[in-house]
């Protein structure tokens, strides 16, 4: 069985095989995380127990052949092509490593186009793109809800993509979405809300960091100015359904379950 550390590793090694062949590949998900936060890594594995089950990766849809010829070489074998080709599942048997790879898009309960930004950062995702990925989920979980507190806990909000969360971009772009902009900031005061059970793992003073910088994103986002779209969409409201509903195999930890059913295929 593969560790976290197996994970990270390998996903690196990846990101640097797909550099040399001039693939853009960057790392999402728990990987991601753990790499943008070291000095968060116990609070991350240990105490909020957080297991990374795969690795998840995203690049352009124009590489998706070549890609596939790398992850080939690696061992690792094509299992699932989802959601008009802009999702592919990976696993290696050698390895016991499945990747779930993204293509220009990460398409769940809303869009976000990665195609533009890809290259801001490596070898991951930005961190503002990363919030945006956790904090997309209507129905959030625990699980998504660590992540956003370890991300906030290790970086500051501003106006640029070097190891700070961009918080400028993510209000531009949820200018002209209702939808998404009330899930991203239903989820931040979720994300508040739900603060009082970390008690016995973050000091008072981390507490109220992780809670002023909600507060200041929230503010932040409330600030920018709405397009027309955005005002007559608001309008609407929850009358009308603002997002697309996904399974929760599909929303995250589609790996993990392909994963875990091949295992009860395999002993039953």
């Amino acid at each position: 069985m593969s560790t976290d550390e197996d994970m990270i590793i390998e996903a690196t090694e990846i990101v640097e095989h797909a550099k040399q062949m001039e693939i853009p590949v960057r790392i999402l998900g728990g990987c991601a995380v753990r790499i943008h936060c070291p000095a968060h890594t116990e609070l991350h594995k240990v105490k909020m127990q957080r297991k990374i089950p795969d690795i998840d990766f995203i690049t352009l849809g124009k590489h998706k052949t070549n890609l596939k010829d790398l992850l080939g070489k690696l061992s690792y074998e094509l299992q699932l092509v989802m959601v008009e080709n802009e999702r592919a599942i990976y696993h290696s048997n050698i390895k016991e490593i499945t990747t779930d790879v993204f293509f220009d898009v990460i398409r769940m309960c809303h869009i976000i186009n990665i195609k533009e930004r890809l290259e801001n950062d490596f070898p991951t995702i930005t961190l503002a793109d990363l919030m945006l990925a956790k904090l997309q989920v209507v129905k959030i979980n625990r699980k998504d809800i660590s992540e956003v507190v370890v991300l906030l806990l290790e970086h500051e909000l501003g106006d640029t993509d070097k190891e700070t969360i961009n918080v400028g971009h993510i209000a531009r772009l949820l200018s002209n979405d209702w939808g998404f902009y009330h899930t991203l900031t239903s989820n931040l005061r979720k994300t508040e809300e739900a603060l009082d059970s970390y008690r016995d793992m973050l000091s008072p003073e981390e507490l109220e960091m992780v809670r002023s910088r909600i507060g200041m994103m929230i503010a932040r986002l409330e600030k920018e100015p709405k397009s027309t779209r955005w005002k007559m969409r608001e309008k609407v409201g929850t009358r009308k359904l603002w997002y697309t509903e996904v399974e929760e195999q599909q929303r995250g930890s589609l790996a993990e379950y392909l994963t875990n059913k091949g295992k009860r295929e395999a002993t039953s």
